[in-house]
């Protein structure tokens, strides 16, 4: 008994620090979770918007898709509805996410109305390598502009080629290719099953 009353008499006030600091933490991220996911809704309309000009405003379908990410697991995502002036589609776009180099990747996705055809790509957040792996947020940089008007379909990467030509082969980021097969991966799990799940949905026509 001597023993325990001595752990505790010793670390009594280690205990109660934990419990106050944590509460704090608690406290501080439930004060903070609206403000960063209002950011992130605002990053979104942002970076879809410039992807979509036409579209002047979101709306998300009645229900999310279900996408495989394999390993038993699966994502729910919320696909979104350009809608233009005269409510009309003009495009869709919506979050999908992998593993990168560093870390998590998550992208913003956009296509065409009938999703045939890629509007793009943005990214919504990502802690690639500075200088390589990082290439892949430059706006209008060389390896997001391969996927404007890229096929809403399987796409393949590959080391070297034509940079400006655009179709299903994407030409990776000199000393970061595995960033670059990494937004390859993530675009080929997510498209494919988002389309479906849009068509079966009675979504997409």
């Amino acid at each position: 008994m001597s023993k325990l009353r001595y752990f505790f008499q010793e670390s009594w006030l280690l205990m109660v620090s934990s419990v106050v600091f944590g509460g704090l933490l608690a406290a501080t991220n439930s004060a903070w979770e609206p403000r960063i996911r209002q950011n992130e809704i605002d990053k979104f309309n942002a970076l879809a918007g410039a992807m979509l000009p036409q579209a002047i405003r979101f709306e998300a379908i009645a229900e999310k898709v279900s996408v495989d990410l394999g390993k038993g697991k699966t994502a729910q995502v919320e696909v979104k509805r350009g809608l233009t002036e005269q409510a009309q589609t003009a495009g869709w776009a919506f979050v999908c996410e992998g593993s990168g180099f560093a870390d998590k990747i998550k992208l913003v996705v956009a296509t065409d109305a009938g999703f045939a055809k890629l509007a793009g790509f943005g990214v919504l957040s990502s802690n690639e390598t500075p200088g390589f792996g990082d290439k892949i947020t430059i706006k209008n940089g060389f390896f997001q502009s391969q996927f404007k008007g890229a096929p809403a379909d399987l796409l393949t990467l590959v080391r070297t080629g034509d940079r400006t030509k655009i179709d299903s082969e994407i030409v990776a980021i000199s000393g970061a290719t595995v960033t670059s097969q990494a937004v390859v991966d993530i675009l080929n799990r997510f498209i494919s099953q988002v389309k479906q799940g849009l068509e079966e949905k009675g979504v997409l026509q």
